[in-house]
Order: structure tokens, then C-alpha cells, then sequence
């Protein structure tokens, strides 16, 4: 249990032995520290070795000299207030992970084992009890210390799943779904996990005003093979992958749109965007990025950075942000592309300036990004004719708003406006990561075989932002009450993924002199 590697022994100790004292020089608080180090230690060590330190640390003794009954209660309450601390930060990843699972059983055992010689553990395990949701038919109170500790070992024994959190079903779990409606271009939508194929086909169908009896959704596997999907049938596995590239289909296999058309369905397609109002259609984009980010944990980015692969379970939020980034400038592009006439083009790009100035005003700037960026691709900004037609207060205004995605100053123009915004807001999630990796790659993790913990220091900064994001001092929220038309819309994008397609579709607008 004790022989874990030097850095992971070295780098837990001043947690335990000598917690804040480094802390309260550095930061002011130890717990300041220790929060550093919760949020961070996966860089240098995975929870299953972090959970091996803390059952060491507890249960080791002294080999020199001799230790006091005070000294060892002390030690194992250090101990016991870090993992207290850990799981109140990370509680929602902890419950999901099997070391943890075992971890914390053993632990609690090991306390009830001690609460004979240690009465003053009592408080610590039922703290323990509580956050980590230890249910027990009888309250400690009932027994003595020894029974206390056969009796709830004993459960504990029998109750495996006493430990799971109630909600970590898959089926509960939300996730962005790409559907296929031509061969290059699909509709983004947030849904369940569990969700069914006529559920999905349904949601299809209303989007794109077709009859969902004229439809199939059919999946594309990795050979190439086709998949008819039943309507009881699943779409997602319990790894939370579709079963394969999806599909929607007219009965005949043919394609629900041709956007090389010019068809009536181009036409609609333009005037429904140009109706919608373009606050509610910022405020429609701010809920919708908003529920996702307020369930994002700041230790998101830590292992998006450093584990990806390892730990896709621990990124979920922050996967569906980037995500639905990408697909918020292609959407501003594809709109802008497949709309046939020049008059409407240039009413188009006026409404995106305006919703992604609604969008900074409602401190939302994640889609602010996505917005000026799907505006300034080439695809799209080459089209001349139709910029010259943009009136001068929107070229004035666009340009204002260009200026704050200057990357220039290491995106000194972006930090200061984000800066003076008060929180809730939603920062731009790439610069971020961006920060972090500028971190990672400018500072070695080990010195002498030793953890590096200013490095630490300066992620944890870093992703703090994230907590600081989130706070909402009024109470008010950041999110509004959105129109169902435009909401309606908004979470289910329709775009062109293709770039060929929409550089086709560009130069058929306006070909090249």
C-alpha cells in the first residue's frame, strides 16, 4: 500500500505533515494551497495513486521516536480534512471512478476501526458519511465505538452500490448529436443519451418541416455499411457513441436537401433566420452555452490538457462548449452561404454583427468568438459585393467587435473588455486552454524528481477562472427568458461541416473575377 513513487509521496507531504504553512506565505490560507493541489494533481499522478498516499499517510507510523496519542489523532485528521476537501471539490468525477469507490470504503473503515482509540474521529467520519453519500440503517449514535465499527463495516461489505451517486445513469446525460441531412451538412443538437430513434427522427422532422413518416435514420458504420435504426432502438451506446455516422434519410435513401438547389426550401430557410429577433436569438445562444458551462467543473481543463484520452468522462462539459463553438461559426456560415440573393446576404451578416454585439453585452464571450470568427473565414469574407452593400455603422460596429478577438499582445484587447465584466459570464474556452498549455509546455512538471508546485500554482490560477465565472453575487443568473420559436431554432443548427462545400457555395455566389 505505502510503495508508491518518490513524487507522489513527495508531493502529498506538505499537505498533510505541514499544511499551511507554505500555503499562508505564498497564498495567505493553507486551504488556498490545498486547493492549488486538488485542482492540479492530476498532471504528475493519477487518483488512483493519490488515493494510495492518503491510506498510507494515515495509517503510517513513526519509525523514529515515538508517537503520542495527540500526535497520530492529529495526522489522521489532516488526512481525513484533506479527502474531505477533495470530495466537496470533485465530487461528481470521484463517485464515477472505481479506485475512489474502494478508496473511500477502505478509509472509512479504517476510522471506524480507530474511532476506540480516537473518540474525536466521530465528526470527521460522519462528514465523510455525508459527502460522499455513505448510506447506513442506523445512526452511529446507537452504538458503541467497536460495534460502530463491525456494524458499518458490515454494510458497507454488502452495499457495493452504496457509494454511486444517483444520477450517473448515461441515460441522464446529455450530449451534442450530429445528423446528417445531405452527405456534408447535419443538424447539432443537445440531447439525452438515452433518446431513441423515432424521438430523434421526430426532432428531425420538425426542424425541417418534412412529414417524419417520409424519414429513416440510418447509421453509417466505420466499413461503410448502413444500419436501418428502428424506432425503439437506441442511438447511443453506453460509451455514450453513436452506433455509427448518423443519417437522416427519405424512405427512397435520398437526401433530404440539396443546398446546390436553388429550391423554395433555400428561400425559407433565409426568411425564417431574417425574422427572428436578434436579442432573443443572442439570449437563445447565451441559455443554451449557459447550462452547460454552469455544470463545467474547472478541473475540466486540467484533464483535457494533460489526460484527454485517459479521462474523456471528466470533460464532458467542456468537450460540448468547443464543440458547440465549432458549430456556431460554421452555422453563421452556412446561413450566410445558402443565402441566394445579395440583398438578403447583406441583411444576414447586419443581423449576425448585431447578435454577436447582443451576445457581449450579455457577457456570453464564448459565442461572441464563434460569431465574429464563422464572419471573418474566408469563405465568407471574401464575398466583396456583399460586404461593400453593408452599411458604414456596421462596418464601424463590426470592427469595434473584431478588435477585441485581436490575438495581438497575447489577446491583450479580449482580457481587459472580459476583465471589467461581472460575473456570470461565459470567458472564450480555446484561450484558456491556450493559457494553460503556454504553462505546461514553458514549465517542467519535476525538478530533481520533485513536483514542481509553482507550476501548479500558476494552472490553478488558471482554471479558477472557471469558479470565478460561474459566481453569481445577485442571484440573478445570466440566463433570460428566450421565445420557444427562436429556441427552438437555435438548438437545432443546421450546418455545412463540409469546407469544400461551402467554398463551392461561396464562389457560386460570387465567382472569382
Amino acid at each position: 500500500m505505502r510503495s508508491f513513487s518518490r513524487e507522489c509521496r513527495q508531493s502529498s507531504q506538505p499537505f498533510l505533515h505541514q499544511r499551511g504553512e507554505e500555503g499562508e506565505r505564498r497564498r495567505g490560507t493553507g486551504d488556498t494551497l490545498l486547493d492549488d493541489f486538488l485542482l492540479t494533481y492530476p498532471v504528475f499522478m493519477s487518483t488512483s495513486d493519490l488515493c494510495q498516499a492518503l491510506l498510507g499517510h494515515y495509517c503510517t507510523k513513526r519509525h523514529r521516536g515515538k508517537e503520542d496519542r495527540k500526535e497520530a489523532l492529529e495526522r489522521k485528521r489532516k488526512v481525513l480534512h484533506m479527502v474531505s476537501q477533495w470530495v466537496a471539490l470533485c465530487k461528481d468525477f470521484l463517485r464515477e471512478d472505481e479506485h475512489v469507490k474502494l478508496f473511500m470504503k477502505t478509509l472509512c473503515r479504517y476510522v471506524l476501526d480507530d474511532l476506540y482509540e480516537h473518540p474525536a474521529l466521530e465528526k470527521d467520519v460522519r462528514e465523510l458519511q455525508r459527502l460522499y453519500q455513505l448510506h447506513r440503517r442506523h445512526a452511529v449514535d446507537e452504538y458503541s465505538p467497536q460495534r460502530k465499527s463491525k456494524a458499518l463495516f458490515h454494510q458497507l461489505s454488502l452495499r457495493e452500490n452504496g457509494l454511486q451517486s444517483r444520477g450517473t445513469q448515461s441515460e441522464t446525460k446529455e450530449v451534442l448529436c450530429h445528423v446528417y441531412i445531405t452527405i456534408d451538412s447535419y443538424l447539432g443538437m443537445r440531447v439525452h443519451a438515452g433518446i431513441l430513434a423515432q424521438e430523434l427522427l421526430q426532432a428531425v422532422a420538425e426542424r425541417m418541416d418534412v412529414p417524419q413518416g417520409e424519414l429513416v435514420l440510418v447509421a453509417v458504420t466505420y466499413p461503410g455499411g448502413r444500419l436501418l435504426l428502428q424506432p425503439q432502438d437506441r442511438v447511443f451506446s453506453d460509451s455514450l457513441r453513436p452506433v455509427g455516422r448518423l443519417h437522416a434519410c427519405r424512405k427512397d435513401l435520398g437526401e433530404v436537401l440539396n443546398p446546390f438547389t436553388d429550391n423554395s426550401e433555400l428561400q425559407q430557410r433565409t426568411a425564417r433566420m431574417l425574422s427572428l429577433n436578434t436579442w432573443d436569438v443572442a439570449v437563445a445562444l447565451t441559455n443554451f452555452d449557459w447550462t452547460i458551462f454552469d455544470s463545467m467543473h474547472e478541473q475540466e481543463l486540467v484533464y483535457f490538457t494533460f489526460n484527454r484520452h485517459a479521462s474523456s468522462s471528466h470533460t464532458v462539459a467542456l468537450e460540448l462548449l468547443l464543440q458547440r463553438c465549432n458549430e456556431v461559426q460554421l452555422w453563421v456560415m452556412t446561413e450566410v452561404l445558402l443565402c441566394p440573393t445579395l440583398c438578403k446576404r447583406v441583411q444576414l451578416i447586419k443581423k449576425f454583427i448585431k447578435i454577436a454585439a447582443h451576445c457581449k453585452a450579455q457577457r456570453n464571450l464564448h459565442c461572441f468568438f464563434a460569431i465574429i470568427l464563422g464572419l471573418n473565414t474566408a469563405a465568407v469574407s471574401r464575398l466583396s459585393q456583399t460586404w461593400e452593400k453593408i452599411p458604414g455603422k456596421f462596418k464601424k460596429l463590426f470592427s469595434e467587435l473584431e478588435t477585441i478577438t485581436d490575438p495581438s499582445l497575447n489577446h491583450k484587447a479580449y482580457r481587459d473588455s472580459f476583465k471589467k465584466m461581472k460575473a456570470p459570464k461565459i470567458p472564450f474556452l480555446p484561450l484558456l486552454l491556450k493559457d494553460i498549455t503556454f504553462i505546461h509546455e514553458g514549465n517542467k512538471t519535476f525538478h530533481d524528481n520533485l513536483v514542481n508546485f509553482e507550476k501548479l500554482h500558476m494552472i490553478a490560477d488558471t482554471v479558477r477562472l472557471i469558479r470565478q465565472c460561474q459566481k453569481d453575487h445577485m442571484g440573478n443568473g445570466i440566463t433570460q427568458k428566450s421565445s420557444s420559436e427562436v429556441r427552438a431554432y437555435i438548438d437545432y443548427l443546421h450546418i455545412i461541416d463540409n469546407q469544400q462545400t461551402l467554398f463551392e457555395l461561396s464562389h457560386r455566389l460570387e465567382p472569382r473575377a
